[in-house]
Order: C-alpha cells, then sequence, then structure tokens
C-alpha cells in the first residue's frame, strides 16, 4: 500500500471535493470535539445544509408526530406522486446515533423516493448519549406498526413496506428487522437497503491503518465515541440488538448493502454480507469505488453516489413490485 493511498489520493475526486468541503465548514466552527452534544448538533444542521438542497420535487411533504413507547416521535412523508397506493420506505438517517436528523438526510430520502417510486417516511428518533440504546430501536419499531397500521390515510401499501439506512441507521433498520422477526411480526418488512452500516464495535487493525485517517471522513476515534454514546449499559455491546453482526439472521428480509470502497467500516459490511448469505437472506454487496463514509451526501456533485443510490433505489424498487416473495438475490 503506498502512502499516496494512505492520504486519501485513492478517494473518488468528486467525493474528495465533498470530504473537503465538509472539514473545512467543520474547522470553521472550531473545535466539535469540545462542544456539547447539543452544540454539535446545531453545528451539523449548518455544515450539512447545503447538501439537502436541490434534487427532487416531491408531490407530497409531510411532518407528522407519532407516540412512541420513548415519547413522540417526528416522521416525514416524502410522496413522489400523489397516484397510490404504493410500496414505502422507511428511512434511518445515519450520525453514530448521536447527530443529524431528517432535516440533514432530506435530499437523501427525495432521491429515493424519485428514483424507487415509494413513499419515504423519515423517522427523527432519539439521539444518543440522552437517549442510549434501546431508546431509538424502540421509536423506529414503533413507528414501523403505525406505518403498518395507518398508512393507507397516506397512500401506502401496508403489504410492501421495506426499511433502510445509512451508517447508524443501517443498524437500527437490522435490528428493528430482528426485532419485528422475533415479535411474529417480521412479514411487517419486505426489504432492507443498509448503506455502510455500523455492524460491529470492532475494528481490526488493517481498517484503522487504512482509513481512519482525516480525509476519510469517519475515524476510529470519532467512532469509538458513537459506539460508547449508544450501547451506554451494562453489556451492550455484546447485545445483538445494539451489534447485529452477533445477531442470528434467519428469516430476516433480501438485503442490498452499499459500501464504500475507501470506508473504514467497508471490512464489517462485507463480513456482515457473507453473515446474511449464510442464513440463506438474499443480498446483495455493492462496493463502491473511490467512496468514503458518508458518500451517498454527495449526490449533487459526484457521480459514484447516484449510481449507488441509483443502483439501490431500482433494486428496491424490484423488491416492493413483489408481494409475492422476494426477487433472486443478484449476489455481487
Amino acid at each position: 500500500m503506498d502512502s499516496a493511498e494512505l492520504n486519501g489520493d485513492d478517494v473518488d475526486p468528486e467525493i474528495r471535493q465533498f470530504a473537503d468541503a465538509i472539514a473545512a465548514a467543520y474547522a470553521a466552527h472550531g473545535p466539535f470535539d469540545r462542544m456539547s452534544p447539543i452544540e454539535q448538533r446545531q453545528v451539523c444542521e449548518i455544515v450539512r445544509a447545503p447538501w439537502r438542497q436541490g434534487g427532487p420535487v416531491m408531490a407530497v411533504t409531510l411532518d407528522l408526530t407519532v407516540d412512541t413507547p420513548r415519547g413522540p416521535v417526528r416522521v416525514r412523508i416524502h410522496d413522489p406522486t400523489e397516484a397510490g397506493p404504493k410500496p414505502a420506505l422507511i428511512y434511518l438517517h445515519g450520525g453514530g446515533w448521536a447527530l443529524f436528523s431528517i432535516d440533514t438526510h432530506d435530499r437523501v430520502m427525495r432521491e429515493y423516493a424519485a428514483r424507487a417510486g415509494v413513499v419515504v417516511v423519515g423517522v427523527d428518533y432519539a439521539l444518543a448519549p440522552e437517549h442510549p440504546f434501546p431508546a431509538a430501536l424502540e421509536q423506529v419499531m414503533a413507528a414501523a406498526r403505525w406505518l403498518r397500521d395507518e398508512g393507507a390515510a397516506l397512500g401506502v401499501d401496508a403489504d410492501r413496506i421495506a426499511i433502510g439506512g445509512d451508517s447508524a441507521g443501517g443498524n437500527l433498520s437490522v435490528a428493528a428487522a430482528l426485532s419485528l422477526r422475533d415479535a411474529g411480526e417480521g412479514e411487517l418488512l419486505k426489504a432492507m437497503v443498509l448503506i455502510y452500516g455500523g455492524f460491529d464495535y470492532d475494528l481490526s487493525d488493517e481498517a484503522i491503518r487504512r482509513y481512519s485517517g482525516p480525509r476519510y471522513m469517519l475515524n476510529a476515534d470519532e467512532r469509538e465515541v458513537f459506539w460508547r454514546s449508544y450501547a451506554a449499559g451494562p453489556g451492550d455491546l455484546d447485545n445483538p440488538l445494539a451489534r447485529p453482526i452477533l445477531a442470528d439472521l434467519h428469516g430476516l428480509p433480501p438485503a442490498f448493502l452499499v459500501i464504500g470502497e475507501c470506508d473504514i467500516l467497508a471490512e464489517q459490511n462485507l463480513r456482515m454480507a457473507e453473515r446474511f448469505r449464510a442464513a440463506g437472506v438474499p443480498v446483495r454487496a455493492q462496493v463502491y469505488p473511490g467512496a468514503t463514509h458518508s458518500f451517498i451526501e454527495a449526490v449533487s456533485i459526484a457521480a459514484v453516489a447516484r449510481r449507488a443510490i441509483g443502483e439501490s433505489a431500482d433494486w428496491l424498487a424490484g423488491q416492493l413490485a413483489r408481494t409475492a416473495g422476494p426477487v433472486s438475490s443478484g449476489e455481487v
């Protein structure tokens, strides 16, 4: 491995432009690690604001509040057309369970709505460290059940609901699918779109050496803080609902894994794909060359982000077009 690659020169040039712009925007606000969680979230909203602009225009956008056992949660409905009923994707934003929102990820949600022809339901779940595991998961499960029971009024076909998200949202997507399966409600979800998910606490020395530098969007120290704030209770790091790489994955719906080649989490995503296959879960694991963590947020400037969203959205549309069973795995 040459030193140029370790400095980030292997990153796609358009993703490099995105990452550099994000880094400069954060730097303008001072040392991030010295801020309170509330201050960090405020800065994140400002830094991410330019990247949520533009993109597909929705026929309907609606913010609602859903009651859950962990308190009310805001959900955002993006419907690309008023014709219905149509399938739905429950979308869970990334941010290490501690940052970001349905506002920072608004364009990503609209891209999926338009490209897959689905109603996207973004869940603004409670954030750590104030609300550690399993608060967010319980809110997501309540939102999924609400969508199944009440979605018809929103133009949603309750028999064609999928779940997905990026980073921490990918983790929560699998955890929700596991929880619903174990509650005897596994049929609620028909597919999963898992975008550079955080499935395991452990990282190899090679992953840290290779992709934990400042030019790869997510480093090992940041990730450690996220996990420690989310999995705050004794034994949480060994709980398969917090750490899905440990789970029995049998009986879960088909999955599409979006994997950035230049991401510290790439290896665990590939390992998760193998665990899905071993459990008999149809899976497509697609690696995107030169892509870092967070790369789909660069959809406005990066061809590789548009390709990743487009391919996973096409796969999702195919899965949800069929109610009698999953499409073939299409493994890559």
